[in-house]
């Protein structure tokens, strides 16, 4: 007998970063902010809370290895390589849908804000997207993020 796991089971576990792209709503090309190999983790805990973190993989070292002691060029490339938040996730069952509510954000425009997310689990990949267009790099662009969940250690 096949047990069906809800979609909040599905999700409980920690998710590595198979690629982020950014779709411009205009037709113009496909972008990745993070580069095309993307470094990146995002869990999701049993009792309802979720983190995401995304680098750009050719991050540089602070000259000053002080992160308190950072050059403006230096704290630049810092917030514009990486993206972090966490906070309370929600998942419709009925309708199959999931958001995230950022507790805390680097970006802290989104601080405060829940946002919805297109969700789709197929085998050990988890297709995440921006529901409606966002804007980023000055472009507005859908937001298309692919994760293949991590064995247990």
């Amino acid at each position: 007998m096949s047990i069906t796991k809800t979609l909040k089971e599905q999700l409980i576990g920690a998710w590595k970063l198979v690629s982020y792209v950014e779709n411009p709503v205009d037709g113009s090309a496909p972008f990745y902010p993070m580069s095309e190999k993307p470094m990146g983790i995002i869990m999701y805990t049993p009792d309802g809370f979720m983190s995401a973190q995304l680098m750009h993989p050719e991050r540089k070292n602070f000259a000053s290895g002080d992160w308190f002691n950072g050059t403006d060029a230096e704290y630049k490339q810092e917030a514009s390589t990486y993206i972090a938040y966490t906070g309370p996730f929600h998942v419709d069952e009925e309708k199959q849908t999931l958001t995230h509510s950022m507790f805390i954000s680097l970006f802290p425009n989104w601080t405060g804000q829940t946002q919805p997310r297109v969700v789709k689990i197929e085998g050990d990949l988890l297709h995440l997207g921006t529901a409606s267009p966002i804007v980023s790099g000055g472009r507005t662009v859908n937001s298309a993020l692919t994760w293949r969940r991590v064995a247990a250690q």
